[in-house]
């Protein structure tokens, strides 16, 4: 047993005291406000097209670009935390509204400032980028001339941006609200409880089955109750995605998600066939499941069920001494940055009620920090989480001697740090168990992650593209959203469920998020792609960790087909390197089934 005692909950006072009541978070956002309109002035002053004879001006501009991005990032982050952990928290939903209006008003800044850098010509272009303090900025800002050209004309962007706070982003928000008051109720000791999404969810890996199926009938109820709101507000989110698509000439709807993860369609294509491919040993995965749990077959609220009579269970200390520990394995920095991840309360993991569902890590840029949010009751799968989302911190840890304006790395690759963390521990704690008892339900969380990033978002994907498609036509109605995600679902899990979940679209956030479009596949491609570097790693052991943390210091500055050219020497257009990722998965699942034979 471990005599360290990590707290439950994340210190947020080192950035701003007293919450969202802070007084001093408000002047932060005064200085930001005073900063935003001093880079308003500098870019309205700026003359690209003298830009070769002020390349002082240029640097000062770009300097200034990144400390407006970096306390917004930072406002932004604080707020999200607030709300994450007291979704009644009105105050914190204010503040929101107000870093909103602020990222509003940079972005059409930005607007202007990219559509002079539009305007630079190709010669100058050429000759500008010979400064080497410019020259190391080549990516990003290719990146963005690139995008301005195939944007409207700056006037009507800038309208865009105006428009969506209340607009675009407001549904967004919308959706956040709904979900605070949405209560799942749950009889306990003789008396009925709300418990929140989080903590009901949780509830899915108990292993009493009328625990599950109980809290699955109150928790599809207590979706429908609210779904003609969140059907409502999906079909605004993706009609003005459509109408803005539409104005810029994108016929492409996967054009925005591609775009924003930095690949190739082809990449992508190629992925999703080769999973299709090898559905079968998930599917049998399901059946020896069902067979396991003693029943025919497995409904949605089976799949997270415990299998096998140990429960293993970790206090918090143990899972974190767990994993600091087998990071330690890895690599030094790893562990030792896990360690302080802990030790300095960066982690708020308590059950309690009130808190939003999910997980999840933010950056505070301004102070080199992460904060990371969970909901902690012990399963392995809680530890698993909790090595993910420290997976995300150490990815920003990697990047602090990288130029802020580098750093910017897509959500496909984002996912790739965190599930390698994950596999890290997952790896271990099928290895370390005491017995084959124990063993079997650590190795079925394994399984379990493959049929989650393999099926389960692939189904997300395959309801997203068909509800755009569908969308373009007019509203879909809540009745037929429901049809299309339970048609994605069975597609999906190669119809081996019993029962599914088709209101998954209205409980799962990534629908709703604003920031991007298909808030899916980039997961299962950081999933595949974390399973080659860790194939990479396992041949090479503890001396893998600083070519690792190369690879994630290229993240934020090149397109994912030519990271993984240089870092791994795969081509990711191909079937080859998704097809070594899938097997790794399938000598899971078959190894499970050998395991449960008898």
């Amino acid at each position: 047993m471990t005599t360290t005692t990590y707290s439950l909950t994340w210190d947020l006072d080192v950035f701003f005291k007293d919450g969202s009541n802070s007084e001093e978070f408000r002047n932060f956002l005064e200085k930001i406000k005073e900063e935003i309109i001093s880079f308003n002035n500098e870019v309205d002053n700026w003359d690209s097209i003298q830009v070769l004879h002020e390349e002082a001006k240029f640097l000062e501009l770009l300097k200034k670009l990144q400390t407006n991005s970096q306390m917004l990032t930072q406002a932004g982050a604080f707020v999200s935390c607030l709300q994450a952990q007291n979704t009644l928290d009105e105050k914190a939903s204010e503040l929101k509204g107000n870093v909103a209006e602020l990222r509003a008003q940079l972005n059409t800044i930005l607007t202007n400032f990219d559509d002079k850098l539009r305007r630079i010509e190709e010669n100058q272009w050429k000759q500008l980028l010979q400064n080497p303090e410019i020259k190391e900025l080549a990516f990003v800002l290719n990146e963005r001339r690139e995008l301005a050209k195939e944007k409207l004309p700056k006037e009507q962007e800038a309208l865009v941006n105006s428009l969506s706070v209340d607009g675009y982003h407001g549904w967004g928000d919308m959706y956040d609200t709904l979900v605070s008051q949405v209560k799942i109720p749950f009889e306990e000791n003789g008396e009925i409880v709300e418990l929140s999404v989080g903590q009901a969810h949780n509830k899915f890996s108990n292993p009493d089955r009328n625990v599950r199926a109980t809290v699955f009938k109150n928790w599809e109820k207590a979706w429908d109750e609210k779904a003609d709101m969140f059907a409502t507000t999906l079909n605004h989110l993706a009609g003005f995605r459509l109408s803005l698509y539409k104005e810029r000439g994108w016929d492409e709807v996967l054009k925005e998600p591609l775009s924003y993860n930095r690949m190739q369609k082809e990449t992508l294509e190629s992925m999703w066939q080769v999973i299709s491919d090898y559905k079968k040993p998930l599917t049998d995965y399901l059946k020896r499941k069902a067979e396991l749990l003693g029943i025919e077959k497995l409904s949605w609220y089976d799949l997270d069920a415990p299998i096998g009579k140990v429960n293993t269970q970790f206090s918090y200390q143990e899972g974190a001494e767990f994993i600091i520990q087998h990071f330690g394995k890895f690599g030094d920095q790893l562990a030792s940055f896990t360690k302080k991840a802990f030790e300095d309360s960066w982690i708020e993991a308590e059950d309690r009620a009130g808190k939003r569902p999910g997980g999840f890590c933010t950056s505070f840029p301004v102070s080199g920090q992460s904060r990371i949010f969970m909901t902690y009751s012990g399963t392995p799968s809680n530890v698993s989480t909790l090595a993910h989302e420290l997976g995300h911190a150490f990815h920003s840890y990697a990047l602090k001697n990288v130029h802020p304006l580098k750093r910017g790395y897509a959500m496909n690759v984002a996912e790739t740090a965190s599930t390698f963390a994950e596999m890290i521990v997952a790896d271990a704690s099928v290895k370390n168990a005491k017995s084959d008892e124990e063993r079997l339900p650590l190795l079925e969380d394994k399984v379990q992650r493959s049929v989650a990033l393999l099926m389960n978002i692939h189904s997300r994907f395959l309801f997203e593209t068909r509800f755009y498609e569908e969308r373009k036509k007019g509203i879909v109605s809540k009745k037929r959203l429901n049809e299309l995600m339970l048609e994605a679902q069975k597609e999906a899990y190669g119809d081996g469920l019993e029962e599914y979940h088709p209101l998954f679209w209205a409980s799962k956030l990534h629908f709703f998020i604003t920031g991007v479009p298909f808030y899916n596949f980039p997961y299962t491609f950081g999933y595949l792609f974390s399973l080659g570097i860790y194939a990479q790693a396992q041949k090479e052991g503890k001396g893998y960790e600083e070519k690792y943390m190369a690879l994630l210091q290229d993240t934020g500055s090149m397109k994912v087909e030519d990271l993984a050219m240089k870092h791994l020497n795969v081509d990711l257009t191909k079937r080859d390197f998704w097809e070594e990722g899938v097997k790794l998965c399938v000598k899971d699942v078959e190894e499970f089934l050998e395991a449960t034979k008898q």
